[in-house]
Formats: C-alpha cells, sequence, structure tokens
C-alpha cells in the first residue's frame, strides 16, 4: 500500500498531513507494510504526477495499492483518523 501527500515545502496544512500520517501508521503498526511518498507540488516531477491524479489542492492525500489506482482520497485536508484506519486495517 502507498500513501502519496501532495502538497508544498512550506506548506503548514502540507507539514500536519504528514505528521498525522506518520503518527498514526506507526500507532497502527503498519510502517512496514505502507509506503508514504511527499510529492512535491512545486518541482517539475511533483507537478506532472499532481496532474496525473488531479490533483488541485494541497494537501491531497491519496491512498493506493502497489500500482497506480486510487481506492482513496483526500483533497485539502490530512485524512481523518478512523476513515484512514478503516482503508488500512482491514
Amino acid at each position: 500500500m502507498i500513501i502519496e501527500i501532495y502538497g508544498r515545502q512550506d506548506c503548514k496544512l502540507c507539514e500536519s498531513a504528514k505528521k498525522k500520517v506518520a503518527h498514526f501508521l506507526n500507532k497502527w503498526e503498519l510502517n512496514g507494510s505502507v509506503r508514504v511518498v511527499f510529492q512535491d507540488m512545486e518541482t517539475p516531477h511533483g507537478a506532472a504526477e499532481g496532474d496525473f491524479f488531479d490533483v488541485f489542492e494541497v494537501p491531497s492525500v491519496l491512498l493506493k495499492p502497489d500500482d497506480d489506482s486510487v481506492i482513496a482520497r483526500w483533497d485539502g485536508q490530512a485524512p481523518p483518523s478512523k476513515e484512514l484506519q478503516s482503508r488500512l486495517c482491514t
């Protein structure tokens, strides 16, 4: 499973989303089975990835299996912990 966080380096909400995701992955003991990737929307690569997945707000958090399909997303916010847990801990 992959969690991609789309944002900017200077964005406080983006930093908060990264910390929240890391906290809950640690709490649920999922660090080894879920990979977290930060896509910086101010870089050419991050902007291209964001364009591919129609990211228009930061932070945007996408939950993906090991391929490029998206099974859940939260735009403009960090995922609520109960929603994220229900998707990851099944």
